[in-house]
C-alpha cells in the first residue's frame, strides 16, 4: 500500500526541455518536408499542367494537320470521282454509237447478199461475173470485216467501262472512309476539357492489327488516284479509237456502196443497150423475113409462069399426032401444024433452056425457104436473148437498185 502511493517517476527539467525541443525540430522538419512535398506537388501539377497542354496542343495542332491531309486526299479524290463518271458517261455514250453503228451494218451487209442472190437468177450468158458481182462481193467481206472490227471494239469499250468503273468504286469507298475518318477528326477537334460526357475508355490506347502505317495510307489514295488516272487516259484513248474507227467505217461503207451502184447504173446501161442493139437486129431479121416470104412467093409464081406454056405446046402436038384414018389430012391446019412442028423443033432447044431456068428458080426456092428457116431460127434467139435482158434488167434495176435506194449511211 505504501508502494502504491509513492510518487510516478518524475522526469528532469531537462529531459523536458528537450522533449519539448524534440517536438519543436519535429514538427519543423515535418511542417519543412510538407512544405517541399506542396511545393513539389505544385511544381509538378505545373510542369504536368503545362506539359498537358503543350502535348494536347501538339495533338490538337496533328488533328488539325490530319484533317487538312484528309481534305486534300478528299479533294483529290472527289475531282478524280468526278472525271471518271464524266469519262464513264462519254465513254457509255461511245457505246451507244458503236451499238447504232453495228445495227447499221447489218441492213447493208443483208441487201448486198439479197443482190448476191437475186442476181443469180440471171439466165444464159447474162450470168456473168461481172464488175456489180464483184464490187458486190467486196462491199460484202467490207462490210463484214467492219462488224468485226466493230464487235471487237465494242467488247474492248465494255471492258474499259468495267474498268472505269471499278477505279469509280475503289474511289467511292476511299471517299467514304475518308468522309468518316475526317467526321472523327472534327468530332475529336471540336472536344476540349471542358466537354461534357467524355470517359475512359480502357483499351483507346491499344494497337490493333489492322492499323497502318502513314506511308501505308498515303500509298493506298495514291494508287486509288493513280488507277484512276490510267483508266481516265486508256478511256480518253479507246475514245479517240472509236471516233476514228467509226468516221473511217461510214466512208469506207459510203465509198464501196457507190462504188456498187455505179457499177450497177453502168451495167443497166449496157444490158439497155445490148437489148436495143438486139431488138434493132429483131427487127430487121423480121423485115428481112417478110421479104423473104414476098420473094419465095414471087419465085413460086414465075416457076409457074414457065411451065404453064411448055404444057400447052406440048399437049397440043401430042392430040393433033392422034386425029383418025383421012382426018390426018395434010391440009392447011396440018401445014400449020407442020409449021408448027418446025417452030417447036426450033423452040427444043429454048425448051431446054427453059427447063435449066425453071431448075434454077426451084433452086432459089429452096434456098430461100432455107434463108426463112434460118431468119426464123434467127428470130427466136434474138427474141429469147431479148427475155434474157429483160430478166436482168428486172433483177438489177427494180429488185436490187430499187432496194439499195433505202440504203443511207450517216455519220455514226
Amino acid at each position: 500500500m505504501a508502494r502504491l502511493l509513492q510518487d510516478p517517476s518524475k522526469f528532469h527539467p531537462s529531459e523536458w526541455a528537450t522533449a519539448n525541443m524534440m517536438q519543436r525540430v519535429s514538427t519543423e522538419s515535418q511542417k519543412s518536408r510538407s512544405e517541399c512535398m506542396i511545393a513539389e506537388s505544385w511544381r509538378l501539377v505545373d510542369e504536368i499542367e503545362k506539359t498537358t497542354q503543350k502535348t494536347q496542343s501538339d495533338v490538337n495542332k496533328k488533328i488539325e494537320q490530319r484533317r487538312e491531309e484528309i481534305k486534300f486526299w478528299k479533294q483529290e479524290l472527289d475531282n478524280k470521282l468526278e472525271q471518271i463518271v464524266h469519262e464513264i458517261e462519254l465513254l457509255l455514250t461511245f457505246k451507244n454509237r458503236l451499238e447504232r453503228a453495228l445495227e447499221s451494218c447489218k441492213e447493208p451487209l443483208v441487201i448486198a447478199q439479197k443482190c448476191l442472190l437475186y442476181r443469180q437468177r440471171r439466165v444464159g450468158i447474162d450470168l456473168v461475173h461481172d464488175e456489180v458481182e464483184q464490187e458486190l462481193v467486196k462491199e460484202a467481206e467490207v462490210l463484214q470485216g467492219i462488224i468485226a472490227l466493230l464487235g471487237h471494239t465494242l467488247e474492248q469499250t465494255n471492258e474499259q467501262i468495267r474498268q472505269n468503273r471499278s477505279a469509280k468504286y475503289n474511289l467511292e469507298m476511299d471517299l467514304k472512309d475518308k468522309f468518316t475518318a475526317l467526321t472523327i477528326d472534327d468530332y475529336c477537334a471540336r472536344l476540349t476539357n471542358d466537354t461534357p460526357d467524355t470517359m475512359y475508355a480502357d483499351n483507346a490506347v491499344k494497337i490493333e492489327g489492322n492499323f497502318v502505317s502513314p506511308k501505308d495510307w498515303v500509298d493506298f489514295s495514291n494508287i486509288n488516284v493513280e488507277k484512276a488516272d490510267k483508266q481516265r487516259n486508256n478511256s480518253l484513248a479507246l475514245r479517240a479509237l472509236i471516233d476514228s474507227i467509226l468516221s473511217q467505217t461510214a466512208n469506207d461503207m459510203r465509198k464501196h456502196c457507190e462504188m456498187v451502184n455505179v457499177a450497177f447504173r453502168n451495167r443497166v446501161k449496157e444490158v439497155k443497150d445490148a437489148k436495143h442493139k438486139l431488138e434493132t437486129l429483131l427487127a430487121m431479121v423480121m423485115d428481112e423475113t417478110a421479104s423473104q416470104e414476098k420473094n419465095i412467093a414471087a419465085l413460086k409464081k414465075a416457076i409457074a409462069d414457065k411451065e404453064g406454056p411448055a404444057k400447052v405446046a406440048q399437049s397440043r402436038l401430042e392430040a393433033r399426032n392422034h386425029r383418025p384414018n383421012v382426018e390426018l389430012c395434010y391440009d392447011r391446019v396440018q401445014c400449020s401444024l407442020m409449021n408448027e412442028v418446025q417452030e417447036i423443033t426450033k423452040n427444043i432447044q429454048r425448051q431446054v433452056e427453059m427447063m435449066k431456068e425453071e431448075n434454077l428458080l426451084k433452086d432459089a426456092l429452096a434456098q430461100a425457104e432455107t434463108e426463112l428457116k434460118g431468119l426464123s431460127r434467127r428470130q427466136l434467139s434474138l427474141e429469147e436473148e431479148i427475155k434474157v435482158k429483160e430478166n436482168t434488167l428486172y433483177i438489177d434495176e427494180v429488185l436490187c437498185m430499187q432496194m439499195r435506194e433505202s440504203v443511207y449511211i450517216n455519220n455514226f
